[in-house]
C-alpha cells in the first residue's frame, strides 16, 4: 500500500566512497542463496527490496566504470531512507584501522587482495532475524527453502521495477498471522516458528538495537544524511554519530529462541559488529582452525585461535572466508528431512 502512495518518481543519489569498496563482497551476506527473493546481484552491483521505518522501499545500486561512485536509485516510500543508509550499507562506518594481521603474513595478504570488503551495517534488526532464525539447526538448503516459500507467498509485490520474483519481506504482523500449517508446509518446526513470532511482537524494541549512539530518543533510526551527491568522508569511514554494539547480542539473546549463534550472525549484519563470532556454527570452527593452523578445532579452540583480535574477530572470520581456502570436509553431509506432508 504505501508503494501506492509513495511518490511514483524515483530519487537518485551518487555515493563517492573515500576508499575501495566491492559491492558484492561487502553486501554478500546479506544474500541468502541464488534465489534469494529480496535481494539480486547484477554484474555491476545489486538489486534490494527493504521494509525501512518509512515503508516498503527498491533499491538498485551499482558502479560504473571510471568515475568511482556508486550510483543507487531507489524507489517507494522508503526511498530516502534507503538513500540515506547507503553509505552504512557500503562499509563506512567499518573502521578497519586498529587491525593488527603482521602475525600471520597470509591473512595480511588476503586483505591486500581484497582492499574493498567491509562489513555492511542495514541498520534493521528484524530484517536479518528472521532468515537467520529460520536456519537454525537446518541444512542451508532446508532454511533457503522455506525462506523464499514464506516470503514468496506472504511477502509484498516491491515498489518500483524490481526484478519478476522479488519481493519485501512480510511485516512483524505480517508474520505474526501465518497461519501454522503454513509454517509446516514451509518445513520449518515448532521451536523456530516460536521464535519468529516472539521476535514479531518486539520487532519495534529489536529495531532501536540499531539506534546510532547520540540519536534522539524517538527509538526512531537515525538516518540523517545528504542525497544527491554523497561524498566520501575524509578518512573513509562515517562522520555520523557511530551505531553502538555495546549489549546488542545480549539484548538479542533475550527473545525467545534467540542464541548465541543466531544473535551473532544477526548483528554482523544489522550492526556491522566487528567482533561478533559465530560459536555454534556447524562449519564455521573447522574451518578458521584449518586455514589459522591447517587442522580442524572446535568452538573452544576457535574462540582462543581468534582471541589475538579482540574486537575485531569478525573481520578475521571474513577475511578467512576470502582466502579461498576450501572448507575442509571431515564427515557425512547432513541428511535433509522434509515432514512438510506427514
Amino acid at each position: 500500500m504505501d508503494a501506492l502512495l509513495a511518490d511514483p518518481r524515483p530519487l537518485t543519489s551518487a555515493y563517492a566512497p573515500a576508499r575501495p569498496v566491492n559491492l558484492r563482497q561487502t553486501v554478500g551476506p546479506l544474500l541468502r542463496g541464488q534465489q534469494e527473493p529480496t535481494m539480486r546481484f547484477t554484474p555491476n552491483g545489486f538489486w534490494r527490496v527493504i521494509r525501512t521505518p518509512e515503508g516498503t522501499a527498491t533499491l538498485h545500486a551499482e558502479t560504473r566504470s571510471g568515475d568511482g561512485q556508486v550510483h543507487a536509485t531507489a524507489w517507494g516510500a522508503g526511498a530516502e531512507w534507503v538513500l540515506d543508509a547507503l553509505p552504512e550499507l557500503l562499509g563506512a562506518g567499518d573502521d578497519w584501522s586498529g587491525l593488527d594481521l603482521s602475525r600471520v603474513p597470509p591473512l595480511a595478504e588476503v586483505r591486500r587482495q581484497h582492499p574493498g570488503l567491509w562489513l555492511t551495517s542495514t541498520a534493521l534488526v528484524f530484517e536479518s532475524l528472521v532468515p537467520t532464525i529460520l536456519e537454525q539447526k537446518v541444512t542451508t538448503i532446508e532454511a533457503r527453502r522455506a525462506w523464499r516459500y514464506l516470503v514468496g507467498k506472504y511477502g509484498e509485490i516491491p515498489p518500483g521495477p524490481a526484478p519478476e520474483g522479488m519481493r519485501v519481506q512480510p511485516s512483524p504482523r505480517q508474520w505474526a498471522l501465518i497461519p501454522s500449517w503454513e509454517w509446516h508446509r514451509a518445513g520449518v518446526g515448532p521451536n523456530r516458528s516460536r521464535a519468529v513470532l516472539a521476535a514479531a511482537a518486539v520487532a519495534a524494541g529489536l529495531d532501536r538495537l540499531a539506534q546510532r549512539a547520540g540519536a534522539g530518543g524517538t527509538g526512531a533510526v537515525d538516518v540523517s544524511g545528504e542525497r544527491g551527491g554523497l561524498a566520501g568522508e575524509a578518512a573513509g569511514v562515517s562522520a555520523r554519530p557511530a551505531r553502538t554494539h555495546e549489549g546488542v547480542l545480549e539484548k538479542l539473546q533475550t527473545v525467545h529462541g534467540v542464541g548465541a549463534w543466531t544473535a551473532a550472525e544477526t548483528s554482523q549484519r544489522s550492526h556491522g559488529h566487528p567482533d561478533a563470532v559465530s560459536v555454534g556454527d556447524f562449519h564455521l570452527a573447522a574451518h578458521v582452525g584449518w586455514v589459522l593452523i591447517g587442522e580442524p578445532v572446535d568452538d573452544d579452540g576457535m574462540l582462543e585461535l581468534l582471541e589475538p583480535w579482540r574486537g575485531h574477530r569478525q573481520r578475521v572470520v571474513r577475511l578467512i572466508l576470502a582466502s579461498g581456502v576450501p572448507k575442509p570436509k571431515f564427515g557425512p553431509r547432513a541428511t535433509i528431512q522434509d515432514h512438510r506432508w506427514h
